[in-house]
């Protein structure tokens, strides 16, 4: 889902000058009918205090076109209580949620930045490798310090290969020398090997 800042004109092609009454509103994000929802879902972006009722409306929402609509929004709040809550998605079971979250996430850096350290050591290992990649797409000044840090520790080749990945991105000559340890500790895996390389080539470093 891609996801697309700013708000967002209505259907004739001009923003709406005079928000509906909340009430109103949320009745309408729970229509039968689609375009009322998602109709309203852009309008509540006038009020920020119904954040958390749009996060509960996207475990239920079954409108792709609703629910990106409720992640701009939720987006336009840069809110650190709705990164909390956004962040439960990385556990949830329905890929397109839990990718379309970190999305979401990944335009919220300053709400989400605090959540991240404590998300790059979660017991899940795929709660991990989402941390790790809206990390990696921060740009963080601090990113490829914790990228680094997610290599030295983390047992889960997976979540490791996604921390390489980000370093080929954003790594910088620092990050060398534990990306050739993490070579040794994952000797004889074919991809691993290579996506170090990679990583190493990208920071420019023989």
């Amino acid at each position: 889902m891609a996801l697309v800042k700013g708000r967002l004109p209505t259907a004739d092609g001009a923003a709406d000058a005079v928000p509906r009454g909340l009430t109103t509103l949320l009745t309408d994000l729970a229509a039968p009918e689609p375009g009322v929802r998602r109709k309203a879902a852009r309008e509540l972006e006038s009020y920020p205090e119904s954040a958390m009722v749009l996060c509960d409306r996207l475990q239920v929402e079954t409108s792709p076109s609703v629910r990106s609509m409720l992640f701009i929004t939720l987006i336009q709040t840069q809110s650190s209580a709705v990164a909390v809550r956004l962040a439960e998605f990385l556990r949830s079971d329905d890929a397109p949620l839990r990718n379309a979250a970190i999305e979401a996430l990944q335009e919220m850096p300053d709400a989400v930045t605090p959540r991240l350290q404590a998300l790059l050591v979660d017991e899940d290992s795929d709660v991990r490798i989402s941390a790790v990649n809206i990390l990696a797409a921060l740009r963080h000044a601090q990113a490829s310090e914790w990228l680094v840090g997610v290599i030295r520790v983390d047992p889960h080749v997976n979540v490791c290969a996604a921390a390489v990945d980000g370093l080929a991105e954003i790594g910088g000559p620092e990050a060398v020398r534990d990306l050739r340890e993490l070579r040794v500790r994952f000797a004889g895996d074919a991809y691993m090997e290579f996506a170090i390389d990679t990583a190493i080539s990208r920071i420019g470093v023989e």
